[in-house]
């Protein structure tokens, strides 16, 4: 199959049916459907490379997805770019991943003239309306058939060159085939199932550019709508979801907390949500028992990353109780189960299996894993061992086969020679209710090489009373694991899907030592 296909099996079930719906308006299955192939045969009739690279940099749009299903359509490679990345970010993907057209929206249009500069893009299409020399994605196509150009491609050829999240370094390009991005459906639908003649409505919140994107494309090929906002604002959120009937919405748990604080100013009718969908970082297990408390039983973890996109596990809401009540034996900590088409194993730093209850990195195979980082045969080799994907998650299996995740190899904290997890930390912090986010990360010490602090944002009008939690951390995780000291902040820096960037984090108190880790 081809990525092309989930759209149209929707399509074939009803031409009629409304597939998107914006603020600016809505588009059937056979609007969009039909753009999408002139969108097709324009780029088709454009002198570019077998699997040309098609950057598409917009906020969340409509018009900036369907380009998207033309560049499939028309057998090239998507690559997604975040209209909230600086411009210089920007341009090095768009040259580092070999881009020749751009479809850019108006509001990014400042970027064009620096990205011409760098002479690998050919053909500039303005996504909303035209811009001086730059045709507008309508105009440019229109007079091109609508019907599906007879293109054919093959399980394993590209179809999208991704960013990594850059929370530890420069972005890779993580590079996915239709083979790839077919299990991430294939897991996407066994995790969020319907009756045949249920109503489908999926509201992206999050960035098209991520998981938001990606979760469309199961919805398209059960026929349902996609609601398109271009934020994820908590009350227009849940105002969308009220007014559009919403059935699912995948939101980072960022935005899930600051739906908590704003949910009962009023009444909102959330009665049609089936599915809330938590993942792209871990959640606090605090917050994750008040959302089910507030929301119900609704809440589903997927468990993945860029290079196995999205669906590495995922435990369903069922999973989050035992005989109706929120679960106390440790389940909720966990990221669910490992999908049925692909297998998980633990290994040690030799790469050697580990047994269950022992922890280790984690290792995936299957066809979900990426082909590789684009250009870096290097890197990609040090990644994908043998066929298994070294995720840098820490983490192990239980005896019911669920899986956790303790932490990214590369934040442990090494202080005096004994290791601390942050994320373990971090539960703790999150359990006081004047914390909003926070990140504990290691800095400087002269003795003992990292001491832990604590990094937080507190909730709007909150006090906190920090050495009271310090002592609450020492009582549960041990002095060692306890922050030595925990700074304050109005916001923690976030990648464009709602990670906190540890990186940047940590930068600020490691720049002026001379010491690295």
């Amino acid at each position: 199959m081809s990525v092309i296909d989930m759209f149209d099996r929707g399509w074939r079930m009803g031409g009629h049916r409304i597939a998107y719906v914006s603020e600016r308006g809505t588009w059937t299955y056979d609007e969009a459907g039909e753009l999408s192939c002139r969108i097709a045969h324009a780029l088709l009739d454009t002198d570019l490379p077998a699997q040309a690279k098609i950057g598409v940099i917009a906020p969340n749009d409509p018009l900036a997805w369907i380009a998207v299903l033309g560049t499939w359509r028309a057998g090239m490679v998507w690559v997604p770019l975040n209209p909230s990345s600086s411009q210089d970010v920007l341009a090095d993907l768009i040259d580092s991943f070999d881009c020749t057209v751009l479809f850019v929206h108006s509001t990014m249009i400042s970027i064009v003239s620096r990205i011409r500069a760098l002479g690998k893009v050919r053909l500039v299409v303005c996504i909303d309306a035209p811009l001086g020399d730059e045709p507008s994605l309508i105009d440019w196509c229109s007079e091109k058939p609508k019907t599906a150009p007879p293109i054919h491609v093959r399980p394993d050829d590209v179809v999208s060159i991704s960013a990594t999240g850059g929370t530890t370094g420069r972005p890779k390009g993580v590079v996915n085939t239709h083979r790839s991005f077919g299990v991430t459906f294939a897991h996407f639908m066994l995790g969020l199932t319907y009756d045949a003649d249920e109503p489908v409505v999926n509201l992206a919140a999050a960035p098209l550019t991520h998981s938001a994107g990606m979760l469309s494309l199961p919805v398209s090929a059960r026929g349902g709508t996609v609601v398109v906002i271009e934020r994820a604002e908590p009350r227009a959120v849940l105002s969308a979801i009220e007014r559009f009937s919403v059935t699912e919405v995948f939101l980072p748990p960022t935005v899930i907390y600051r739906l908590l604080e704003v949910v009962e100013e009023k009444h909102y009718r959330l009665e049609s949500l089936r599915y809330l969908i938590y993942g792209a970082a871990p959640m606090s297990e605090e917050k994750l028992r008040r959302a089910i408390e507030v929301f119900g039983p609704i809440l589903i973890e997927f468990y993945g990353q860029t290079e196995a996109f999205g669906a590495i596990s995922f435990l369903r809401p069922e999973e989050h109780l035992v005989d109706g009540r929120l679960r106390t034996d440790g389940i909720l900590a966990s990221c669910g189960r490992p999908g049925p088409l692909v297998n998980v194993e633990i290994r040690d730093d030799k790469g050697n299996p580990l047994p269950v209850g022992r922890s280790g990195e984690v290792c995936v195979a299957g066809d979900l894993v990426m082909e590789g980082y684009y250009r870096e045969p290097a890197k990609t080799a040090e990644t994908v061992v043998e066929g298994w994907l070294h995720t840098g998650d820490i983490g192990h299996l239980d005896n019911a086969g669920y899986l956790y995740i303790t932490d990214r190899k590369k934040d442990m904290i090494i202080t005096g020679g004994l290791n601390v997890y942050p994320s373990e930390v971090e539960q703790v912090l999150w359990s006081d209710p004047a914390i909003q986010d926070c990140a504990v990360v290691g800095v400087p010490h002269e003795d003992w090489g990292e001491q832990v602090v604590a990094v937080v944002e507190l909730n709007e009008g909150a006090a906190l009373d920090r050495q009271a939690l310090i002592r609450r951390c020492k009582d549960k995780l041990g002095s060692y694991k306890a922050p030595k000291r925990i700074d304050v902040v109005d916001r923690l820096p976030r990648s464009s899907n709602g990670k906190v960037l540890k990186k940047d984090v940590r930068e600020s108190y490691w720049s002026d030592s001379a010491q690295r880790i």
